[in-house]
């Protein structure tokens, strides 16, 4: 029998789950404001916030501060490790949703 894949945990929590997944949608290199990206996710400012810095720290977003004009403008993409940590993650949660081999008691019992 095999040992089940692990999922993991900084993606896991549903509102990181969120975040990546729709940050997974743009395609890569492209970025997105804080603001459309907390409209989409219907987060608060702060929520957010809280949880991107953890993807940050684990370096599955980068985060650029710059000014459109006089106004602050904060934007977020998904890194080239997130992108390949959010492909384990789906993977993972495949292999837990659909193993390739179920084993069936006869097996189990031999």
């Amino acid at each position: 029998m095999t040992t089940p894949p692990e999922l993991d945990p900084v993606i896991h929590a549903q509102a990181r789950l969120r975040v990546v997944s729709t940050l997974a949608t743009l395609a890569e290199g492209d970025r997105i404001t804080f603001p459309r990206l907390q409209e989409i996710l219907r987060m608060t400012a702060g929520n957010l916030s809280v949880h991107l810095r953890k993807l940050e720290d684990a370096q599955y977003v980068e985060i650029t501060k710059t000014h459109h004009g006089r106004t602050p403008a904060t934007l977020v993409r998904l890194s080239r490790r997130g992108r390949l940590a959010f492909e384990e993650y789906t993977a993972a949660l495949r292999a837990l949703l659909d193993p390739p081999e179920a084993a069936t008691p006869a097996q189990e019992s031999s």
